[in-house]
């Protein structure tokens, strides 16, 4: 597969991903919907694939259409900050991490939701209800320099109109800069790695025909349809 370069905001440049990794329930709210106690315990890391079939770059002003995967009938929509990381490193302090962010996207962790809870009902890697293809559709990234550092904001996802998900980025469990932090103890960050901060509550099941639109303040939009 080929690699996969994500749109930059004002620019015909296109950010080449490395790895996409995924911080699982980091809002109190949703890990509540999943049935878990939102104790403020280390968050966890799942990955999913970097190449150009689980990747979907979105841009602005554009609707991408993304199949419904197969062995599914409970596909689900999580929206989520995505952080792009400009410069690598390990073991990074939590008052660095900052410096080590290149920009911000809107993104969608796409799940085959029935496939990931038997998966964990048997104790077993998730990658089958997270890892598939087009399963990590990212908007246009806005650079740290022109956005700031991201510590609140609305996010919202709604489905053909109707608003599901809404929240604020400030109701994160653990902050940008704090997984940041956490990851780099477990995996040398480099440039090119994006991470999935994770979804607020209010997750659930989409159809052929759906209109997915994601906002977070400041950032372009992302929006997909399920063909």
């Amino acid at each position: 597969m080929s690699p996969v370069g994500l749109p930059i905001v004002g620019t015909d440049d296109l950010f080449p991903v490395r790895r996409v990794y995924c911080v699982g329930r980091n809002y109190a709210a949703h890990a509540r919907e999943m049935g878990f106690d939102p104790d403020r315990e280390p968050p966890f890391f799942f990955c999913k694939p970097n190449d150009d079939a689980s990747v979907v770059p979105v841009s602005a002003g554009t609707t991408v259409e993304i199949p419904y995967p197969t062995q599914t009938s409970n596909y689900h929509f999580e929206a989520e900050l995505v952080v792009v990381i400009g410069k690598g490193g390990s073991h990074i302090a939590v008052d660095a991490a900052p410096s080590h962010i290149f920009g911000y996207a809107v993104g969608l962790d796409m799940t085959r939701r029935d496939l990931q809870m038997k998966m964990r009902e048997q104790g077993r890697p998730w990658e089958i209800g997270k890892a598939f293809d087009f399963s990590a559709p990212i908007g246009p990234v806005s650079r740290l320099a022109d956005a700031g550092e991201i510590n609140h904001g609305a996010i919202t996802l709604t489905v053909n109109g109707q608003t599901k998900q809404s929240s604020d980025l400030k109701n994160l469990i653990w902050s940008v800069s704090e997984v940041i932090a956490n990851l780099s103890t477990l995996f040398a960050l480099q440039p090119g790695d994006v991470i999935f901060t994770g979804t607020p509550e209010g997750v659930g099941a989409v159809q052929r025909g759906d209109a997915i639109n994601v906002t977070i303040d400041g950032f372009a939009p992302l929006s997909v349809q399920i063909v």
